[in-house]
């Protein structure tokens, strides 16, 4: 489980197919504080660490992703030189400070534009139509791993939808977000209750 709340942001230094895709990622992370088979969400995704190495501050994990998960995320997310927000996962007694994230990719939208407003920015991003009725105002969405709040949702009419966000200079800043542009593909994971409610309509229907 994580929370959405990016604690760094990696650069992939390698990846080479190995049957699954082997990446390695480099980090600023203490790799003494990483644990062999631990879990870290990679721009969204829940990875295991199969290797580690480096010193603190500038250390390394390794990954196998599969290709189911290379295939149910954005495409070019994989080559190396691109940069991935990262989260550990959460322990017992951390602060829930985003919202329930499994680590589970549910989609792939698209960055339909960017907007200043004050000094933020506001982000439009279109999702794919099976996501359309987990999408809410003041809803919690993750986007490429960071827990957002969306803030309007309009149903488009091919049964899709786009959905805004403000995204603030912290979080332009600390993660992957900030050096965006229109037409990029982003990583989504809807919040995990809107799933378990939107089952349960279902079944009353």
């Amino acid at each position: 489980m994580f929370t959405g709340i990016v604690t760094a942001v990696g650069t992939i230094r390698e990846a080479r197919k190995t049957g699954d895709l082997r990446a390695v990622i480099a980090c600023p992370f203490d790799p003494a504080g990483i644990a062999m088979g631990a879990s870290i969400a990679c721009s969204g995704v829940c990875l295991t660490v199969v290797d580690k190495g480096g010193v603190a501050g500038d250390a390394w994990f390794a990954v196998d992703i599969s290709a189911e998960s290379v295939a149910r995320t954005v495409s070019d997310r994989w080559q190396e030189g691109r940069h991935l927000n990262l989260e550990p996962a959460l322990k017992l007694g951390d602060e829930l400070g985003g919202h329930i994230v499994t680590g589970h990719v549910d989609g792939v939208g698209t960055v339909v534009s960017i907007e200043p407003v004050g000094d933020s920015r506001r982000f439009v991003i279109a999702a794919p139509r099976e996501l359309a009725p987990y999408l809410a105002p003041k809803g919690s969405i993750t986007v490429d791993g960071i827990s957002l709040t969306v803030n309007e949702v309009s149903d488009e009419p091919d049964g899709t939808c786009h959905f805004a966000l403000n995204i603030i200079p912290h979080t332009a800043e600390v993660t992957t977000i900030g050096a965006m542009h229109a037409g990029d593909g982003v990583n989504l994971e809807i919040d995990v209750l809107a799933r378990y409610l939107q089952r349960m309509q279902s079944l009353r229907s």
